[in-house]
């Protein structure tokens, strides 16, 4: 019986790799033409990603480590780990293997020491970086938060991350704004879910009315405050939101989304020192999720 290689076991298979391979760009986008296998330092991008463990640490097999952290960062300099994330979530819809039922919700990264200690100047040096890292105190400590929506079949259609004191309620739109999924052809991209489920934390009136605005069904129960406060009003409160039990059990894709993606131990504790680096961690990992998918 053949074995498997255990240290080798996550890495790109011959087909991924070759569904993976035409999305990178060639070697002028980063400088000087690549001394090492291109898919040896995708790899240990994967790996440390994986792993959670110091770039120092990434093994030799998939070259010198500066090497691959060299690959990471200039890929996310240049969006080329979002693309790619584009492109399979792309390609998953017109294989008929995306869901347009987005379930929303919030994961906090507990930030590890490493995470602290980022330049003074780094929010002005690093395009996009925010002033606080996107790092801050909350009931589960020191971290980031990670809002999403997610399809029924757990893959990400698009994230945001905060700051780990920052509520859930205001993230969802533009969570829900970020998604961008081409069609083939040359329509416009697809930007709307059919339905949205979330929890009682995302029931405002900013929220419904903007998923009413933009005619997309919800599927999200009401707290007991806000329906108390409607009962109390008598008729001008309104009648109560829709509300299906059945179908907001559907809800459990999301955590069970963000479950998936915290396999990936560089994602569920945050080493990244910016805001920026952490966000192309996250695309890393969800690529990983499409890949699979895709196979």
């Amino acid at each position: 019986m053949a074995t498997i290689d255990a240290t080798t076991r996550h890495d790109l298979t011959d087909e991924q790799w070759a569904r993976l391979e035409p999305l990178t760009p060639p070697p002028a986008g980063c400088g000087r033409p690549r001394k090492y296998p291109l898919r040896g330092l995708v790899d240990g991008v994967r790996h440390r990603t994986r792993v959670g463990c110091p770039w120092r640490d990434v093994p030799d097999r998939y070259g010198p480590w500066w090497r691959v952290y060299a690959l990471f960062v200039c890929w996310q300099v240049l969006g080329v780990w979002s693309r790619i994330e584009d492109t399979l979530r792309a390609t998953a819809d017109a294989a008929g293997r995306l869901s347009w039922q987005a379930s929303v919700d919030s994961t906090t990264s507990r930030a590890h020491i490493h995470a602290a200690g980022a330049r003074r100047d780094s929010t002005d040096r690093v395009a996009g970086e925010p002033k606080d890292h996107a790092l801050g105190r909350s009931r589960g400590g020191w971290g980031t938060k990670t809002h999403a929506a997610v399809d029924a079949h757990r893959g990400v259609l698009a994230f945001v991350i905060t700051a780990g004191q920052d509520g859930d309620s205001p993230q969802m739109i533009p969570v829900l704004e970020g998604i961008n999924v081409a069609r083939p052809g040359r329509g416009r991209p697809r930007r709307r879910p059919d339905r949205v489920l979330a929890d009682k934390a995302y029931s405002s009136r900013a929220n419904r009315a903007w998923l009413r605005r933009h005619k997309i069904a919800a599927t999200i129960p009401t707290p007991a405050d806000q329906a108390s406060h409607r009962a109390r009003r008598g008729s001008r409160g309104g009648r109560p939101p829709a509300f299906d039990p059945e179908t907001y059990k559907a809800r459990h894709a999301v955590e069970c989304g963000f479950s998936h993606l915290k396999h990936h131990r560089g994602f569920a504790t945050r080493y990244d020192k910016l805001a920026v680096r952490f966000a192309a961690t996250v695309h890393v990992a969800s690529i990983d999720h499409w890949l699979k998918r895709l196979s």
